[in-house]
């Protein structure tokens, strides 16, 4: 029985090319857990120094390998944090940003003066909005957002772009 485990650690010990497309193709159609413990199953059976020779000759990740050991080894799945990932809203680096929008709107905004909705409008365009903040606001013109993400952010805040004309008397029918 020993002898047979050692064939089969030897056999993996030596690679072929089909061997290693094989794997990588089986690693790339598993997502999450799954791939992480075929990985970890993978360089248990290549045995002593499986997890480096698993990166330099399939080019797997070390750190992927150990959370599957691992997983592997307690029973305990890992939960994938796919959401926490990405790049933060703006409002993380410049925290006051959706304030100093509002403090340059708000004063020159109007609404539908039909009433027909209570939808806010700014007869400002985010370009000047982007430069108001530069100028009053003291913001850096090279790290200040871009004018598209200060566009999204007064759309985010409820403004939208538009001239409002002022309401129109009634036209007199003629009949006196």
């Amino acid at each position: 029985m020993n002898d047979h485990i050692k064939l089969q650690q030897e056999h993996l010990i030596n690679l072929t090319p089909e061997m290693k497309s094989f794997l990588n193709k089986t690693r790339a159609g598993l997502k999450g857990t799954e791939r992480r413990q075929f990985m970890a199953h993978v360089v248990s059976l290549m045995g002593k120094g499986g997890q480096r020779r698993a990166q330099d000759e399939l080019g797997w990740e070390r750190g992927t390998i150990r959370k599957g050991m691992k997983e592997l080894k307690s029973g305990i799945i890992c939960v994938d944090n796919f959401s926490g990932r990405g790049r933060k809203p703006s409002e993380f680096k410049f925290i006051s940003l959706l304030e100093d929008i509002k403090s340059i709107i708000e004063p020159i905004c109007q609404t539908d003066p039909t009433f027909k909705s209570t939808q806010l409008y700014s007869p400002i365009t985010a370009q000047e909005v982007h430069n108001r903040l530069v100028e009053l606001k003291g913001y850096s013109a090279d790290e200040i957002p871009s004018v598209i993400t200060i566009n999204r952010k007064m759309n985010q805040l409820g403004y939208r772009l538009k001239k409002i004309a002022k309401c129109k008397p009634k036209k007199n029918s003629g009949n006196g």
